[in-house]
């Protein structure tokens, strides 16, 4: 197969733009031009080509696309032009910034810049800067030939780093950028506008009906500073935090802060419809999201922009300002995003659910062999938990009292404390007192000794890596230490790594820290075990799903989820080898107990 690394210089001024629009809204905008495309076949000298929409068709149509690999620097972008204006659809798609994300963490710089400057290949030009607010017919000849430099200069650094890069990136991982663009760049999804105006009109009355009911103008709602002064006047004290981004107290009236959505039970009936309301009106992300879908119903199929190597532990993750990672879980219009999105015509959708990965994941890297029997046996371990935990057979356990189970298990095996579990309780609407808190992880953790034996050997494991030494962790032959580069080597081949690892005794214990792009981050054994469990889970979960898009075409994946789209004749024969490949687990993971749940529906909604 041919490599074809690619490269389109298009038009952007001051409010049209990547930074101002989405990668979808921007490609498939009206306003959109393509100015120039570098091309470069193997190692053959990098193209220039300029003119207008035919002609580039032309030109573009001169490549033996459907055997060729094609590569870009965001191919995401690059990509998306190549297929939504052009109709190319190559033998796969691969990605310098995906590789470089895994490669290097995402904490470190993925641009084509800070990349060339890390592998000493060149210097990145600025002649894009030149180029904002020009239409094609606004260069001269000299200019177009300057920006026509640029860009083969951006192929030709996207080509080397590729190179560099492909002799010690792991090869399935390619398949994994490839499954991950095409749901981006190749979309089936369609959108059900219908049911999208319906939903954004019934937020929107329930928002004006919030607002009505607590008589306070929409002014003091949206305004931190009004909204803390009106809380005075009722006799509360506004909640307050540290923000993440300055580092300096600011307001706690966010809909995640505990102390404040506590505030919505206040005795004071003036605080609780003041509290509800500012909710409501703040909080608009099903509204803005619905809005967004809506818009893109009108442009085409849903684009799935899933963020390859998003996090720390290689997790996928949302982009491009919908976020199908995160979509609403809880609420009277929870489902109504997931039922918005329908499979093609004639064909149904899929989704399969690991069943609880990480705590499997968890038992088995211990050496908890009880609980990875159970989970073999497929006996409810929720159950199990609540039955140690109140002290009565299984068969007596109630349903709230096997929730506290669940909570457990889910909640207490990477080394959460009573306080913590306390409030977790709360929010699922369970209320214990903080002794009943601390009995409950007591037993947790009697119940389970080598999983708090694994919490015991990640700290030793931090300090040993610390100090350059090496050291083990979990199961022989899954995780390989690697002092020379302050990381735990993954059985994908990929490093998850704590740049700047430092330990430091203190009065309470050894401390360790690692530095990110928020500066020193405090880690302990308990937080790496939780680390190393989603990035197993993630290893798993991207071959399984390269086994399910050997056959089937994946649309999504959600955390633990794969969702793929099958023809509707072929479903139950479908399912039963989607739920196949969810029960399979690499060599690596042998003993390794997995398993699934799955639905099928006309819509995401309905699986």
């Amino acid at each position: 197969m041919d490599l074809i690394t690619v490269d389109f210089e298009t038009y952007y001024d001051a409010t049209f733009s990547l930074s101002k629009l989405t990668t979808e809204e921007y490609i498939r905008s009206p306003m959109f031009e393509v100015i120039g495309v570098g091309v470069k076949v193997n190692d053959n000298p990098t193209e220039w080509a300029s003119g207008s929409k035919e002609a580039l068709q032309e030109y573009l149509a001169s490549f033996n696309w459907k055997d060729s690999l094609v590569l870009a620097h965001n191919t995401m972008f690059d990509g998306a032009i190549l297929n939504w204006h052009f109709g190319v659809k190559p033998k796969g798609w691969l990605d310098t910034l995906c590789m470089a994300r895994a490669l290097h963490g995402v904490e470190a710089g993925g641009s084509l810049k800070a990349l060339a400057q890390r592998y000493n290949i060149g210097e990145k030009g600025d002649e894009v800067i030149n180029a904002i607010g020009k239409r094609l017919r606004n260069f001269s000849e000299a200019d177009l030939s300057r920006y026509g430099d640029y860009c083969v200069n951006d192929v030709e650094l996207t080509h080397k780093l590729f190179s560099i890069m492909l002799g010690i990136f792991p090869k399935k991982e390619l398949k994994v950028i490839d499954t991950t663009l095409r749901m981006f760049i190749e979309p089936v999804l369609r959108l059900d506008s219908e049911l999208l105006e319906n939903y954004i009109k019934e937020v929107r009355v329930k928002k004006e009906a919030l607002l009505l009911n607590s008589g306070i103008d929409k002014d003091t709602l949206m305004s931190n500073d009004k909204f803390a002064e009106l809380l005075r006047s009722y006799g509360v004290t506004p909640p307050v935090k540290i923000s993440p981004a300055t580092g300096k107290e600011t307001y706690a009236f966010a809909k995640t802060d505990e102390e404040f959505k506590a505030l919505a039970e206040h005795p004071d009936i003036k605080v609780q419809t003041a509290v509800s309301a500012r909710l409501g009106t703040k909080s608009t992300i099903e509204e803005t999201r619905a809005q967004r879908f809506l818009d893109i119903s009108s442009r085409g199929k849903l684009p799935v922009p899933i963020k390859y190597y998003a996090a720390h532990t290689g997790r996928f993750g949302g982009d491009d300002k919908i976020n199908l990672q995160n979509l609403p879980s809880r609420g009277s219009g929870a489902n109504m995003l997931k039922r918005a999105i329908l499979a093609p015509n004639k064909h149904v959708i899929i989704d399969a659910d690991s069943s609880q990965i990480e705590a499997r994941v968890l038992a088995w890297l211990a050496g908890q062999d009880d609980l990875v029997e159970a989970f073999a046996r497929q006996e409810d371990v929720y159950v199990r938990m609540a039955a140690a935990i109140y002290g009565k057979d299984e068969k007596d356990v109630t349903k709230e009292e096997r929730f506290v189970g669940k909570t457990t298990i889910l909640g207490c095996g990477y080394g959460m404390g009573a306080v913590k579990f306390q409030i977790q309780l709360k929010n699922f609407g369970f209320d214990i007192e903080l002794e009943e808190a601390r009995r409950i992880i007591n037993i947790y953790r009697s119940e389970n000794p080598s999983i708090t034996r694994l919490w015991k050997e990640a700290h030793h494991m931090l300090i040993a890596l610390s100090r350059a030494d090496d050291a083990v962790l979990g199961r022989p032959g899954v995780l390989s230490i690697m002092p020379e580069y302050s990381a735990i080597k993954l059985p994908n081949g990929l490093l998850m790594r704590y740049n700047n690892l430092m330990h430091e005794q203190t009065e309470t214990g050894m401390e360790l820290s690692y530095t990110t792009r928020r500066g020193r981050t405090k880690i302990y054994g308990g937080k790496v075990v939780e680390n190393v469990c989603q990035a197993l889970a993630r290893c798993i979960i991207a071959e399984q799903m390269l086994k399910i898009a050997a056959k089937y075409r994946v649309v999504l994946t959600v955390h633990d989820a794969i969702a793929c789209v099958v023809k509707e004749k072929d479903a139950n024969e479908a399912r039963e080898f989607v739920e196949s490949c969810m029960r399979w687990v690499p060599e690596w993971a042998k003993g390794l107990p997995v398993n699934c749940e799955s639905g099928i529906g006309n819509s995401y909604g309905e699986c």
